[in-house]
């Protein structure tokens, strides 16, 4: 997924073309469709990318898969078909996702743990979370076995290392000196 900063530029557009209309949240749905479909499909992924396949079909194709999405959903397809960049698709979709987070006041927290988060853990993180954050919080867990147990969170700009491996590490250091 190429051309971050023109995906950024396009998201932005849509998102303040979404808001003025009043359907960014229906968009947000379409965009996030579109971002796990295009991760998930690979034959859908070669098809948007490829340079023999004409732009015309690649709008009149996701105009179809994507047949219900929001007309300024539609509208992101028809532009990328005028700048002949379908390849930023799934890019656009994920910056999208993020400004409307930012947009609406929520914040992603992304806890790696060793094992996939229960829900008991989830509850400590957030928990966690509140001390120092007050804005909304979805958590997006990365499963990282290297982390041996316990949780690295990461909000923003701020990180709170729990995990086993790097007490491990602070022990070693300390061991050593």
């Amino acid at each position: 997924m190429t051309g971050s900063r023109a995906a950024v530029r396009y998201a932005k557009a849509i998102l303040e073309m979404a808001q003025a209309s009043n359907v960014a949240e229906q968009v947000n749905g379409d965009m996030a469709l579109i971002a796990s479909t295009i991760k998930e499909n690979s034959e859908l992924n070669s098809f948007i990318d490829s340079p023999t396949i004409k732009a015309e079909v690649k709008e009149s194709a996701l105009n179809e898969v994507f047949a219900s999405a929001q007309n300024i959903t539609k509208g992101l397809f028809r532009l990328l078909l005028e700048n002949k960049r379908f390849e930023i698709l799934g890019s656009v979709a994920v910056q999208y996702a993020k400004q409307y987070d930012e947009a609406i006041g929520v914040e992603q927290a992304t806890v790696t743990t060793a094992f996939p988060i229960t829900a008991e853990l989830e509850a400590k993180v957030l928990a966690k979370i509140k001390e120092f954050s007050d804005k909304k919080i979805t958590i997006k867990n990365v499963v990282d076995p290297s982390i041996i147990g316990g949780f690295i969170l990461r909000v923003g700009d701020k990180q709170f290392n729990a995990s086993v491996a790097n007490r491990l590490l602070t022990l070693k250091r300390e061991l050593s000196n």
